[in-house]
C-alpha cells in the first residue's frame, strides 16, 4: 500500500515538473548545464538517461550504478557530456554539455528507469544561438539601441532584465509586472534606459541607452524570466571616443611602439599573457595550490586586482586594492583561504594561493587588473581541476562504525569550529565552543556520529560514523572555521560502503536479511522492507506493530521482525522457507522524523546446486555495486 502511494505521489511530482524548460546559450560557449533534479526515492540498480528526441541513436548520456555507460552514446556528443560523480546519491541528474555547437539545438529528455519501469523527469529545449551581437557607437551620440528579440510567447508575468556583465552585473533596466522582480537601477543608468511599451506582445525587448559614453562599453545581458524558463541574450557595446586632431600626437608613438614589439619578437609574448588559459591540477591532501597570473607589463600603483570564480554568481575570490587585500569584499567560501604576494604590482606576480582545496573548488578562475578609472589592463583565466580524493572503503558492510580521516598539523585556536558536511550540504556533525552541537546536525545523522574529545589539541578531526550502510556512500567535507568565520582548513573524504550479500539455499528453514542502526528510534517511525524486479512490499511495521495487510501475498506468514526493533535498532528481517525466486535486492527504509536505508542482495540457491554453492549458505559477503570515480 505504501509503495503504491509512494509511486502515485512520485508520478504526480514528475508530471508537475515534466513541463518543457527552455535553455538558451551561444555557440562556442565552454559548457551549459541542463538541469534535472529528482527528489523521489532512488530504487536499486537505477539507470539515468539523457536522450535527444530527433537523433538516432537518441542516447546523449547514460549513468548506471557502476558509472557512466557511453557504449550506445550518439557520436555527436562523444567526449562532451558529464554528470556529477554523486548523481545517484544526491538526485542531481543535471547534464553538463561542453563546446556548444549550433547542431546541439533540440529537445532533450531526462528520465530514470529500473526494471521495466521508466519515469520521465524533465523535458528541455536547448537553443544554441549564433555568436553574440556587437554594437559600435561613437561617444556623443544621442542614443544607441542594444537588440534583444524573441519569437517565444511571453505571458503578462514575464520579467525582462538588462544587466552590465562587466560591472558586477549592474542592473541597467528592468521591466516587470511583478513587484517581487523589481530591482534598484544603478545610478549610472537612471533615466538613460528605455524599452518598448508593448515589448511582451511584439517580443522586441531591445534597450535604448541614451547619451552613451566610453565607460558604458562592455557586455550587456538581456535576461527573460518566463515561468521556470530563464533565457539570455548577450550584446557587446563598444563606445569609441570621437577622433580629434590631437589624437594624431598619440598615434605616432603608438605605431613606433608596435614596430619595436614586433621586431623584438615580443608580440607573441604579450598575446600569451593576455589570451592564454592555464590549467592546474591538484590532488587530495595538499595544503594549498597556486593559480598563476604573471605579467611583464608595468602596472600603476593604484591598480586593482580582482580574482573571481566561474560560477553563475561571479563570486569574488580575492580583491587587492589601495595597496592591500580587501577581505571584506571576497565571498565567504574563500575567507581565510586565499593569499597573494606583498608588493605584487611591482614584480607583476599576481598569482593567487588557494588553501585547503577540495573538489568543490574545481572551477575556472579569472584574474583581472583594473586601472583607477575602471578600465581593464589585464585579464587571464586559470582552470583548476581536482583529480582525486581521500577514500574510505570498509571491507565489511556489517561493521559497527567507520572512521572518516581528517588530521592536521596546524595549531588550531581553542574557539575554532569544526563542521562535517556531506555532498548534499547537510550537516553531519558540528563541534563548537568546546563541545558537540547535535541540534545543528541533520536528523539522519543523530546518534550516529562521534569525534575525539581533545580534537583541537591533537589535530585529529576524524569523524566516526556509526552503523554505515550503502546509503552513506557520499562525499564528506571537514571544514575548520575561526571565530570570525574564516576557513582555517578544509579536507574531503569519499566514503564507499559496499552492498551486503547474504546467501541461502532452498530447503533452509529461514534466512536473516541483516540491518542494524542507531538505538532508540522515534516511536512514530515506520519501517518497510521492499524488493524490486519485480516490485513487492515484503514487510511493514508502523504504529507499534506489524501490518500484514500491506505486504504482498507472496510474503504473507513468511516474514518476521524483532518485537523491540525501534529501541534496539535491529531492523533485520527473517524470511522463512526461502526459494530461488526470492533472490534479488531487498531494501529496508525507515520513515518519519529520521531516515535510514539499506540494501541487501539475497542469493538463494536451488536444490540442484553443487556442494561448492552450498558452502555460501547463510554466509554474509560484500560486493561493489557503485564504484566512485576519482
Amino acid at each position: 500500500m505504501r509503495m503504491k502511494l509512494l509511486q502515485l505521489l512520485l508520478l504526480v511530482s514528475v508530471s508537475q515538473h515534466a513541463l518543457t524548460v527552455v535553455v538558451e546559450v551561444y555557440e562556442g560557449e565552454r559548457s551549459v548545464l541542463l538541469p534535472c533534479q529528482f527528489t523521489g526515492f532512488i530504487p536499486v540498480d537505477p539507470t539515468v538517461m539523457w536522450t535527444h528526441r530527433d537523433l538516432h541513436p537518441k542516447t546523449v548520456h547514460l549513468r548506471r550504478e557502476g558509472g557512466d555507460d557511453l557504449r550506445g552514446q550518439n557520436q555527436l556528443f562523444s567526449g562532451r557530456t558529464s554528470m556529477r560523480p554523486d548523481a545517484l546519491d544526491t538526485g542531481d541528474f543535471s547534464l553538463t554539455l561542453k563546446s556548444l555547437q549550433l547542431t546541439d539545438t533540440g529537445s532533450y529528455t531526462c528520465s530514470i528507469s529500473y526494471g521495466r519501469e521508466e519515469l520521465r523527469l524533465k523535458d528541455l529545449q536547448l537553443e544554441v544561438k549564433d555568436q553574440q551581437v556587437e554594437v559600435k557607437v561613437e561617444e556623443g551620440s544621442e542614443s544607441v539601441m542594444l537588440p534583444c528579440e524573441t519569437k517565444l510567447y511571453l505571458p503578462e508575468d514575464t520579467s525582462v532584465e538588462w544587466t552590465h556583465s562587466d560591472r558586477k552585473f549592474t542592473v541597467t533596466q528592468v521591466h516587470s509586472n511583478n513587484s517581487d522582480h523589481l530591482k534598484q537601477l544603478d545610478n549610472l543608468y537612471c533615466g538613460r534606459g528605455k524599452m518598448n511599451k508593448d515589448l511582451l506582445r511584439t517580443g522586441d525587448l531591445s534597450l535604448t541607452l541614451k547619451y552613451p559614453t566610453v565607460r558604458d562599453s562592455g557586455g550587456y545581458i538581456c535576461t527573460i524570466y518566463r515561468d521556470k524558463d530563464i533565457l539570455r541574450q548577450k550584446v557587446v557595446l563598444q563606445v569609441k571616443e570621437p577622433f580629434l586632431i590631437w589624437n594624431i600626437v598619440l598615434v605616432v608613438p603608438l605605431v613606433l611602439l608596435v614596430l619595436l614589439v614586433v621586431s623584438g619578437g615580443l608580440l607573441f609574448h604579450f598575446r600569451h599573457y593576455f589570451m592564454s588559459v592555464y590549467q592546474v591540477e591538484v590532488k587530495s591532501g595538499v595544503e594549498s595550490v597556486q593559480l598563476p597570473c604573471k605579467t611583464t607589463i608595468r602596472l600603476p600603483e593604484d591598480a586593482k586586482v580582482e580574482w573571481k570564480d566561474g560560477s553563475i554568481y561571479d563570486r569574488k575570490v580575492h580583491v587587492y586594492e589601495n595597496g592591500s587585500d580587501q577581505p571584506e569584499e571576497q565571498h565567504e567560501d574563500y575567507r581565510g583561504r586565499t593569499e597573494m604576494k606583498r608588493s605584487l604590482l611591482r614584480p607583476g606576480d599576481l598569482s593567487l594561493t588557494l588553501k585547503y582545496p577540495t573538489d568543490e573548488d574545481t572551477n575556472t578562475y579569472t584574474c583581472t587588473v583594473y586601472s583607477k578609472e575602471g578600465n581593464i589592463l589585464l585579464k587571464k583565466d586559470v582552470v583548476l581541476i581536482f583529480r582525486d580524493y581521500a577514500e574510505v572503503k570498509p571491507e565489511d558492510s556489517e561493521v559497527e562504525d567507520v572512521k572518516l580521516p581528517c588530521k592536521t598539523t596546524l595549531h588550531l585556536p581553542e574557539d575554532a569550529k569544526v563542521e562535517w558536511k556531506e555532498g548534499g550540504n547537510r550537516k553531519v556533525h558540528v563541534y563548537e565552543n568546546g563541545s558537540d552541537q547535535p541540534e545543528e546536525q541533520h536528523q539522519d545523522y543523530r546518534d550516529r556520529t562521534q569525534m575525539n574529545e581533545d580534537l583541537l589539541q591533537s589535530g585529529d578531526l576524524s569523524l566516526t560514523l556509526k552503523y554505515p550502510t550503502n546509503g552513506d556512500t557520499k562525499t564528506y567535507i571537514c571544514t575548520v572555521y575561526s571565530r570570525e568565520g574564516n576557513i582555517l582548513m578544509k579536507k574531503q573524504v569519499k566514503l564507499k560502503v559496499r552492498v551486503c550479500q547474504r546467501g541461502a539455499k532452498e530447503g533452509d528453514e529461514s534466512v536473516l536479511v541483516p540491518f542494524k542502526t542507531s538505538q532508540n528510534l522515534p516511536e512514530d517511525a515506520e519501517v518497510e522492507w521492499v524488493r524490486y524486479n519485480p516490485k513487492k512490499t515484503i514487510h511493514v511495521y508502523k504504529n507499534g506493530s506489524d501490518q500484514p495487510e500491506e505486504q504482498d501475498q507472496v510474503y504473507r506468514d513468511r516474514t518476521k521482525m524483532n518485537e523491540d526493533l525501534l529501541r534496539t535498532g535491529d531492523l533485520s528481517l527473517t524470511l522463512k522457507h526461502p526459494t530461488e525466486r526470492d533472490s534479488g535486492g531487498y531494501r529496508c527504509v525507515v520513515y518519519g522524523k529520521i531516515w535510514r536505508g539499506k540494501t541487501v542482495l539475497l542469493r538463494v540457491e536451488g536444490l540442484g546446486s553443487n556442494k561448492e554453492s552450498r558452502d555460501i549458505r547463510n554466509r554474509s559477503s560484500c560486493i561493489d555495486l557503485t564504484p566512485l570515480s576519482a
